[in-house]
């Protein structure tokens, strides 16, 4: 174990990330590494922009299948060491944030896969993973929730808010179980993302273009990059990050 655990030593980190085909995600995987550092991004397809090169790996896996997902991003880990998760997953109502949203019309069969994919994937990946984590001198996981989890959001996605309620609950119970490992676990509450614009597009043009009334990724990735420069004598328990007009 002490060798794994000098893994990481001037050599970079290992980093874990979920939800990269696009979006938060595929800005996180683009843009978060150094040069020094190895990324694995998790999606049920290959992003564009994933190479394989020896730093840049993709691992297949789809989420509203959390058994056999794990078992894939298990097998492609291995005992590698786990510096920082990212968990970036959560899909919603069909109709949700926008005025034809009908909670009585949601079936059941898409509440079941919300369920499935924003949290039993959720708890069973990070269960799993752990091990992996503790290997790590300074770990730390980051899930991303949402704005939805707020008291008082005044949103109407039942099913959407319910999860990411539970992600907030995950984080609070989980932070117990590694703090003698001294690992961090963080939760980012975005609000609304401005997903449509790509990392590249500079602040400026996305702020124009939104009419600031978006969160630009940059801004995101700068929260994640201060987690995870932290040192493990201290825990970034959670960041809210509402769009300004929200």
């Amino acid at each position: 174990m002490q060798d794994r655990r000098a893994f990481t030593e001037g050599k970079g980190r290992n980093i874990l990330v979920y939800g990269v085909s696009r979006g938060l995600g595929a800005a996180i995987f683009k843009k978060l590494p150094t040069a020094q550092d190895t990324i694995y991004g998790v999606a049920r397809s290959a992003p564009s922009f994933v190479n394989e090169a020896k730093s840049n790996h993709w691992i297949k896996a789809d989420l509203s299948m959390p058994e056999n997902s794990l078992k894939n991003v298990l097998e492609h880990i291995g005992d590698k060491v786990i510096d920082l998760l990212i968990y970036n997953v959560g899909i919603w109502e069909e109709k949700a944030f926008s005025d034809e949203y009908d909670f009585e019309s949601v079936s059941a069969l898409e509440i079941q896969q919300m369920i499935t994919t924003n949290i039993t994937a959720l708890i069973l990946h990070i269960q799993g993973l752990l091990p992996n984590l503790r290997l790590s001198k300074n770990a730390k996981i980051i899930l991303i929730g949402s704005t939805w989890a707020l008291p008082n959001h005044k949103g109407k996605e039942v099913v959407f808010s319910a999860s990411k309620f539970a992600l907030k609950g995950v984080a609070e119970s989980l932070r117990e179980i590694v703090r003698e490992d001294k690992i961090g676990v963080s939760v980012l509450n975005l609000g609304y993302l401005a997903t449509e614009y790509d990392i590249d597009v500079p602040v400026e043009e996305v702020l124009k273009m939104s009419e600031y009334s978006l969160i630009p990724l940059q801004d995101v990735l700068s929260a994640i990059t201060f987690i995870a420069g932290t040192s493990n004598a201290s825990c970034v328990k959670e960041i809210i990050m509402p769009a300004m007009m929200d």
